[in-house]
């Protein structure tokens, strides 16, 4: 499939009760000629009408996903999704956050994603898949299925992905995710964003320890690549060093979120000069420090990176080395955890982590923080 398909997604939901029985419905349109190319339905028991309306989006953006599509125009009769994807209405509902992080995730997977609201009658074709969910659901007798609009791409449910890797004859690829090594803002549990903060003599000891962990998960390494700022840059070059003098290549995605007014300062020292600022920031991975950059914005850039990885060395073993934010939120979407993950979850200074991905985006997370090395 071109890697410049424009496709247009349809999507809706219902519920029968609100909250009731519901069900979501999403079709996947050419944008050019308006022939349909993949539809998803499926019955999601008791919920609400937001709810259900999210999951077909969510179907929607998983299938165009499917296709390798690299435009996606959205179309609703939900102002209130549209609104709140086109990020012009805050989302008040914490039910409807963890739905709306994950299609920020997949949306994350495509160069242009537009929303736009449709009125209903606009939106028949979504509909009426979210009502044959529910009426499938409620026993209820309904038509065959409608004939495919391509025999090779049939109406069908949608599928919970299974966790377990493919049995498939393909090699899944190995990231090796390393945080650097410890810095002087480290030590100090400053916040250390965009300042280029040199490893200290303790973290260059600490990159010497992670490149001994790396040997040991992976024979033959294809690549190192590292966030610009030089305490991974450093970090890098002692792990390709350790592995055969394999080159070191700079993907300026990975590089550190943007703390802004907050670089250097404590965590103690900002809850105390921004109290109102920093409660928002702990609830929404949309907001931003001042003057700095959210959490989606790091995730956009991380997937990207993640991407021109995934596609350079398919079947390698690479060492990502970066920051904390960059490698929290690729163990966020890797474990399909919700937002709250990204403020529980402690990566340590040289610690290591192990994702291995599939070609066909099967993904096995293997290991998360590892420090046994550093003891």
């Amino acid at each position: 499939m071109s890697t410049n398909l424009h496709v247009v997604v349809e999507a809706d939901g219902g519920s029968r009760g609100n909250p009731g029985p519901a069900g979501y419905g999403a079709v996947v349109r050419a944008a050019d000629t308006g022939e349909v190319l993949l539809e998803r339905y499926s019955s999601l028991g008791v919920a609400t009408n937001n709810v259900a309306e999210y999951s077909g989006l969510i179907a929607g953006l998983a299938a165009a996903a499917e296709l390798n599509a690299s435009r996606v125009d959205v179309r609703m009769d939900s102002k209130l999704v549209v609104e709140q994807m086109a990020g012009r209405w805050q989302i008040k509902n914490p039910g409807l956050r963890p739905l709306a992080a994950e299609a920020v995730q997949l949306a994350g997977r495509f160069a242009e994603v537009t929303y736009d609201w449709i009125p209903r009658e606009r939106n028949r074709a979504a509909d009426a898949l979210a009502n044959r969910a529910m009426d499938e659901a409620a026993g209820k007798k309904v038509p065959d299925v409608l004939p495919p609009p391509r025999e090779e791409r049939p109406l069908q449910k949608e599928t919970k992905r299974s966790w377990a890797p493919p049995a498939s004859t393909e090699e899944a690829t190995r990231l090796i995710l390393v945080r650097h090594g410890e810095t002087a803002y480290t030590k100090e549990g400053r916040y250390s964003g965009r300042g280029d903060i040199p490893l200290s003599d303790e973290g260059e000891a600490q990159a010497m320890a992670a490149a001994g962990r790396v040997a040991g998960l992976a024979r033959d390494v294809a690549a190192v690549v590292t966030s610009p700022l030089m305490r991974c840059v450093r970090t890098a070059e002692i792990i390709a060093a350790e592995a055969g003098s394999v080159d070191v290549t700079v993907l300026d995605d990975l590089i550190e979120c943007d703390f802004g007014a907050w670089e250097g300062l404590t965590f103690a020292e900002v809850r105390q000069r921004w109290p109102g600022e920093m409660d928002a920031w702990l609830d929404s991975p949309a907001v931003a420090p001042p003057g700095g950059e959210s959490f989606e914005t790091v995730a956009v850039r991380a997937r990207r990176a993640l991407g021109a990885v995934l596609a350079a060395y398919p079947g390698g073993n690479v060492v990502l080395v970066s920051h904390v934010s960059p490698l929290k939120l690729i163990l966020r979407d890797a474990l399909y955890a919700g937002d709250g993950f990204l403020h529980r979850l402690f990566l340590d200074a040289a610690g290591v982590s192990t994702v291995d991905v599939w070609p066909d985006g099967n993904v096995a997370v293997r290991s998360v923080n590892e420090t046994a090395h550093l003891r």
